[in-house]
């Protein structure tokens, strides 16, 4: 990569993390991983110097910055929001769209969460379950653990008489490449209180996804 290009990315980095602690050690750290970015390009059998992909190592940083911002909060502070509804009957959203990304392949895996949830004493906005979603969807992940993890938030927050999530997804790791199935769909499933003790409650659930 040119010097000047170099230097432009870097003065880049600087600018991203500007104001955080150790921002000096940061951009050491995203240096090595595009230079480890370039050194992955040339194994695959391709030169990082050509002009199609000089700029590839920082793009790649980009993204994978942007694919686990959810790192940057606790997904539970969208919870936080609640109100004295009196309802006693299921709350569901369902087809809630995310992306997340596979711990064990960096591999791209999307799809989407349906949740339900019957109220204790308080209520949240039907577009904090979404953002709660998406919160631990922008992480490194596997399905079942982002299935437990927004059983268990909506859970601890909002203390309520149940919660059931379903998640249904494709898995590039396993559509793109491996066992190459395309049309593979991965169904994880989590319950609590109500759904987990009464079978009645579950089946009210799937009647309403359509399963």
């Amino acid at each position: 990569m040119p010097s000047e290009k170099k230097q432009f990315i870097i003065q880049k980095l600087y600018d991203r993390f500007e104001g955080q602690e150790d921002i000096d050690y940061k951009v050491q750290q995203t240096e090595n991983f595009m230079a480890a970015v370039s050194d992955l390009i040339q194994v695959c059998g391709d030169n990082p110097e050509r002009e199609g992909l000089q700029e590839t190592p920082y793009r790649v940083l980009k993204s994978f910055l942007e694919y686990t911002e959810g790192y940057k909060e606790d997904p539970r502070i969208h919870l936080q929001k609640v109100f004295d509804v009196q309802h006693k009957g299921l709350i569901m959203v369902k087809n809630i769209e995310f992306h997340s990304m596979c711990e064990h392949h960096f591999a791209p895996f999307f799809g989407e969460a349906h949740v339900a949830y019957i109220p204790g004493e308080k209520i949240t906005g039907l577009s904090k379950i979404a953002r709660t979603v998406e919160g631990y969807a922008k992480r490194f992940q596997v399905q079942e653990r982002l299935t437990n993890q927004i059983v268990g938030a909506i859970d601890e927050m909002l203390n309520p008489e149940g919660v059931m999530v379903v998640i249904e997804a494709k898995h590039m790791c396993m559509c793109g490449r491996g066992v190459r199935k395309s049309d593979a769909m991965t169904t994880t499933t989590a319950t609590s209180g109500v759904f987990a003790d009464h079978s009645d409650k579950r089946m009210e659930f799937l009647s309403l996804l359509g399963k």
